[in-house]
């Protein structure tokens, strides 16, 4: 039983699992602030989008 519990404390593998969590969430979090807000990368892409789509016409029928 305590030769159990030793191996339990020291095991390690679940450590690199929430330690790519804690990653991927930040990653999120990046991208949630970058593309968000009225000064965003979304804002300014949207923008872009539709100044292009203003400049491209229908093909003649």
């Amino acid at each position: 039983m305590r030769s159990s519990i030793k191996r339990f404390l020291h095991d390690e593998e679940g450590a690199t699992a929430i330690e790519y969590g804690i990653i991927a969430g930040l990653v999120a979090v990046a991208i949630v602030v970058s593309l968000s807000g009225t000064d965003g990368l979304g804002t300014k892409l949207s923008g872009l989008f539709t100044y292009i789509a203003g400049k491209v016409t229908a093909p003649a029928s």
